[in-house]
């Protein structure tokens, strides 16, 4: 087994140097490091011990209840009296106030060092945005401090059996019940639906109020594990057995009768939901940087400990020496190092809140090329360990079986494709405006992206003006995006390299990047 370390230097320079951070109002850039080194250091002694046996134990069914691993109880109650929970919550509801792309740094490493834990308290964050856009004074004060102290946990409970992505087959009913409202219905898929680290979980769950079709007469509502230190009507029917992320809960869910009360308007439940789904793919995002990390982490270690045959000169060499196995942990790097700076860049852009109509573009692409980050550089790792990447002992096999599911969860790849063809295009195609604005600022002086930005700004008014096209070419216009914006972020990371921790690395990546042709074959869809 080979060690998990936090790749801090390379976070805080793709955060500061990269992404502009240090732009930020209310950034403090040494507090920042402070703060992600620490964590850092937390993660690696407590957190990421608990991956391997966690993986081989997994959770069990008992008595309704959900049992963690071994030692993820201790952990988190660690985690929780340090503060993390509370590290982007307001102050004045208990937190510590900081922003969000420093909540995206611990998270990345928190994936890292075990992605089954970060999932289980990752919507935590995502539940307090939405109280906090869409909920009462009341609401706010009586959830967010619990959030804060990491007492509660959250989830997210939308999908259901035969529903899926369709939101619009939602099912599930809330009928008035005095100030509150009862709920009825089955969720599946749901991460941490029971767990007994926390003392309680709100479950933000969309459920049907009025007779709307579609997703017409949703609602959101705040429903409590417990009112009234009493178990609420919420139960786990089974617990999935999966591919990967055997530590993390996936629930079936059934609310009998469940008692709850509504945040946002009568429904609007999908508006306010938006808002926590964003957060999480943005997050999930972030996952598949930290796998992608992880595995070229674990590749290039491997490589450069093991002997493999004879190099030029006759002499022993190592597996790293070897031009094939040099081309593989050259790509993982480059995966990880241009998806991290991709959801960076879109982090920064969020928290400045000077252009949503960028923001709600580059969520879906960070997801889509992210999360497919991860699980290549996960694939490539265990060619480069050969029979030892196939076998459980260096455990890149785990960091790809834990990957796989983030190009599905928090919606499908394939619909995040149709989302960037189809409605980012629509009505104008604000948000595909403002992603060739930034292309453009990027190249300003250079001229380095003109030609492809040309021919995707070519592929994008064609299917701007036939949206049977549209949803066709959906993937190929995805990949394109995503082409044009990495050569755009390694244009930007090989401009900051001198920042770098290693300078000479980056330029040496950002070359390969610009002479393998990557974006003009992916462009080629257009025609």
């Amino acid at each position: 087994m080979i060690p998990f370390t936090a790749p801090v230097d390379d976070i805080l320079f793709s955060l500061e140097h990269v992404a502009g951070a240090h732009r930020l109002p209310d950034w403090d850039g040494a507090l920042s490091a402070e703060i992600v080194r620490h964590f850092a250091s937390f993660a690696e002694g407590v957190i990421a011990p608990l991956d391997e046996p966690g993986d081989v134990q997994g959770c069990r069914l008992e008595a309704g209840r959900v049992r963690m691993p071994d030692g993820f109880a201790v952990a988190y109650a660690a985690y929780a009296e340090q503060g993390w929970p509370g590290l982007s919550l307001p102050e004045a509801q208990g937190g510590q106030g900081m922003s969000g792309p420093v909540l995206g740094a611990v998270s990345e490493i928190f994936t890292g060092a075990c992605h089954a834990l970060q999932m289980v308290t990752s919507l935590a964050p995502g539940a307090a945005r939405t109280i906090l856009a869409f909920g009462t004074a009341d609401q706010q004060a009586r959830f967010l401090p619990l959030f804060a102290s990491g007492e509660w946990l959250a989830t997210m409970c939308l999908t259901e059996p035969g529903a899926g992505s369709d939101l619009g087959a939602i099912r599930t009913r809330a009928t008035p019940d005095g100030d509150l409202w009862r709920i009825d219905g089955e969720k599946i898929f749901i991460s941490g639906g029971d767990q007994d680290m926390s003392e309680g979980i709100l479950h933000l769950v969309l459920a049907r109020t009025g007779d709307g079709a579609g997703t017409r007469g949703l609602s959101l509502f705040l429903c409590p594990s417990e009112i009234d230190g009493a178990r609420n009507g919420v139960s786990v029917a089974r617990i999935e057995e999966k591919l990967g992320l055997h530590a993390s809960p996936t629930c079936q869910m059934v609310f009998d009768g469940a008692r709850a009360e509504m945040i946002g308007a009568p429904g609007e439940g999908l508006k306010a939901m938006f808002t926590m789904m964003n957060h999480a793919r943005l997050d999930v995002a972030l996952q598949g940087v930290a796998h992608a990390a992880r595995a070229a982490q674990i590749a290039r270690a491997y490589a450069a400990d093991r002997r493999q045959g004879q190099g030029p000169d006759g002499n022993p060499a190592m597996l790293a020496d070897h031009p094939d196995v040099q081309r593989m942990l050259d790509e993982q790097d480059m995966l990880a190092i241009g998806a991290r700076a991709m959801c960076h860049l879109a982090l920064v852009a969020l928290e400045s809140g000077e252009d949503r109509a960028l923001v709600d573009f580059l969520t879906p692409l960070c997801k889509i090329y992210a999360t497919e980050a991860g699980i290549r550089s996960a694939d490539l790792g265990i060619q480069v360990l050969g029979g030892y990447g196939y076998l459980r002992e260096y455990r890149v096999e785990q960091v790809w079986r834990d990957a796989r599911i983030t190009a599905i969860y928090e919606g499908t790849n394939g619909i995040h494709a149709l989302t960037l063809a189809t409605r980012m295009l629509a009505k104008g195609g604000a948000p595909a405006q403002a992603f060739a604005a930034r292309i453009r600022e990027i190249d300003a002086g250079t001229g380095r992206l003109a030609t492809g930005l040309a021919r995707w700004c070519d592929f994008r008014d064609r299917l701007a003006s036939d949206p049977a096209a549209a949803v066709k070419k959906a993937r190929a216009f995805a990949d394109a995006t995503a082409a044009l914006y990495v050569q755009a972020v390694w244009t930007i990371l090989a401009d900051r390299a001198d920042a770098a921790p290693d300078p000479a690395r980056i330029r040496r990546l950002a070359a390969l990047a610009g002479v393998t042709g990557t974006a003009a074959a992916a462009l080629a869809p257009a025609g």
